[in-house]
C-alpha cells in the first residue's frame, strides 16, 4: 500500500497470474473507493471494501486480457458499480470465449465505453483515461494525483509482453515515450504485475529501455 498526498491506494493481488487490482480511495475515510482491474476474488475484494467501511463506487478496466477480467461480471453485480472499459476492447469483455475459449471467464455487457483522453470521476476522485497501446490496441493508463495506473504496459524493470496477438514492441515503445513526456519523473506507476515504481526511475533504468535513453 502506497500513501502520498490525499490518495490512499490498496494493492490485492489476485488469482493464478498475480494480478494486481488496486482500491483508491480519496482518503482512509472515504464512504467510496475505484477499483482497478478486479482480475479474480470479486467475494474477497467486497469483504475488503466492507472492512475499510466503503463501497465499490466503479470499475476502471485498463485492458482487456482474461487475468484483468475475472473478476469484473462478480463484483460489478454485486455491488451495482458502473463498469469503465476502452471501448476498443469492449468485445473482449462481452464475449470473452471468442478471444479466450479455454478460460472460464465470465461475460459482462452494459459496461460504459471510453475512448481515451475523457476524465472521468470516480469515488470523487477525477481519472484522466490515457490511451497506451502496445501490449494491447485499447490498452488505457488511468491518471489521478500523481499516480499512473499503467496497467501491463510498463512495470519495475520490465515492460508489457508484445508477443500476443495484436501486440507490437514500437507501439507499446511510443506509449512509454508519451508518458515519461507528458508526465513529471516523481510520477508513480502502478503496474498490473509487481511493485509500484516510478516514471523516473523506469526511465534510468528499466534495461528494455536503454533504446530511449539514447534517442
Amino acid at each position: 500500500m502506497i500513501l502520498t498526498m490525499a490518495l490512499v491506494v490498496d494493492r490485492f493481488v489476485l488469482g493464478a497470474a498475480q494480478e494486481n487490482c488496486y482500491v483508491v480511495r480519496l482518503d482512509r475515510g472515504a464512504k467510496e473507493a475505484a477499483v482497478i482491474d478486479p482480475g479474480d476474488g470479486a467475494a474477497q475484494l467486497r469483504l475488503e471494501l466492507a472492512r475499510m467501511s466503503t463501497r465499490c463506487a466503479g470499475i476502471l478496466i485498463t485492458h482487456c486480457h482474461w487475468d484483468h477480467l475475472m473478476g469484473v461480471a462478480d463484483l460489478a453485480e454485486g455491488t451495482g458499480a458502473p463498469v469503465y472499459v476502452p471501448e476498443l476492447e469492449r468485445p473482449v469483455l462481452e464475449q470473452p470465449r471468442e478471444f479466450f475459449p479455454d478460460v472460464p471467464l465470465r461475460p459482462y455487457e452494459g459496461a460504459v465505453g471510453l475512448n481515451g483522453e475523457e476524465t472521468i470521476e470516480v469515488a470523487g476522485i477525477s481519472f484522466e483515461t490515457v490511451p497506451i497501446p502496445g501490449h494491447s490496441p485499447g490498452h488505457f493508463a488511468y491518471y489521478a494525483d500523481g499516480r499512473l495506473f499503467s496497467g501491463d504496459l510498463l512495470f519495475a524493470g520490465s515492460v508489457g509482453r508484445t508477443d500476443l496477438p495484436f501486440s507490437d514492441w514500437e507501439t507499446l515503445l511510443g506509449s512509454i515515450r508519451m508518458l515519461f513526456d507528458r508526465f513529471p519523473p516523481e510520477t508513480i506507476v502502478h503496474p498490473g504485475h509487481g511493485p509500484e515504481t516510478t516514471l523516473g526511475i523506469e526511465q534510468r533504468t528499466n534495461p528494455y529501455l536503454a533504446e530511449l535513453r539514447t534517442a
